[in-house]
C-alpha cells in the first residue's frame, strides 16, 4: 500500500483512506504513514513539549491513535491536517494529565548523559538558527502557529481545523507571532552592538 508522491511538490496521496475496508491491510497503510509523516508529528511534539522524550512518546501514541482511527478518516481535510490535529490533541492530553507532571518533575533527576543523543544533536543543529531560537521562545499559541504556517505550510483554514479556532483568530495570532519575531530581532540587534 505504498502511497503516491508527487515528485515536484514531496506531498503524499492518501485518498485511498476514505475507502478503507476491513480487508485493507492497515499495517501497510500504517507504515506508509509513518514514512510520510513521523518527521513531522515529532517535530510538531518536540515544538510543543521542547522534550525529545516526551516527543518521542507523544509520535509513539500518535501512530497508535492512527492506527485505530483509521476507519474514521473521512477525508474533510488533508491527511497531514488529520495528523497534525491528533498530534496537538495527543500533546495536550499528556501536559494536562497528572501522570504526565509527576514524570516531568523527574527530569531534574535524570543524570546528564555525556554523549548526545542522534535527535539532540540535530534539535540543537535547529537551534543553531538565531531565528528558530526565537520561535521557540514565543509563548506556545504565537509558536503553534508560526511552525504551522512557515514549517509545514498549512493554510489558515487548515491551522484553523488543527486549533479548533477560527481563521481570522489564526491570522490574528499569526500577525502578532511575527510581530513579536520582529520585537525580538531588534532586541537581539541592540544587545549585540553593544
Amino acid at each position: 500500500m505504498n502511497s503516491n508522491v508527487n515528485t515536484n511538490t514531496g506531498a503524499y496521496n492518501f485518498e485511498y483512506l476514505k475507502y478503507i475496508t476491513e480487508t485493507t491491510d492497515t499495517r501497510a497503510i500504517l507504515r506508509d504513514l509513518m514514512a510520510a509523516y513521523g518527521d513531522h508529528v515529532w517535530n510538531y511534539a518536540y515544538s510543543l513539549c521542547r522534550n525529545s522524550d516526551q516527543a518521542d512518546d507523544i509520535t509513539q501514541d500518535v501512530f497508535l491513535k492512527v492506527y485505530r482511527k483509521l476507519g474514521t478518516f473521512r477525508g474533510e481535510s488533508s491527511v497531514k491536517t488529520w495528523i497534525l490535529t491528533i498530534t496537538r490533541n495527543t500533546a495536550y492530553d499528556m501536559k494536562r494529565s497528572s501522570f504526565w507532571n509527576r514524570v516531568k518533575s523527574l527530569d531534574f533527576f535524570q543524570p546528564v548523559s555525556t554523549q548526545p543523543s542522534a535527535e539532540h544533536e540535530a534539535i540543537e543543529n535547529m537551534a543553531v538558527n538565531d531565528l528558530w531560537k526565537q520561535v521557540m521562545n514565543l509563548p506556545v499559541k504565537y509558536r503553534e502557529v508560526v511552525i504551522l504556517y512557515a514549517h509545514y505550510q498549512l493554510s489558515m483554514k487548515e491551522m484553523g481545523r488543527i486549533l479548533n479556532l477560527s481563521e481570522g483568530t489564526v491570522k490574528s495570532r499569526l500577525f502578532h507571532a511575527r510581530a513579536r519575531l520582529v520585537k525580538m530581532k531588534e532586541r537581539d540587534s541592540l544587545d549585540a552592538s553593544e
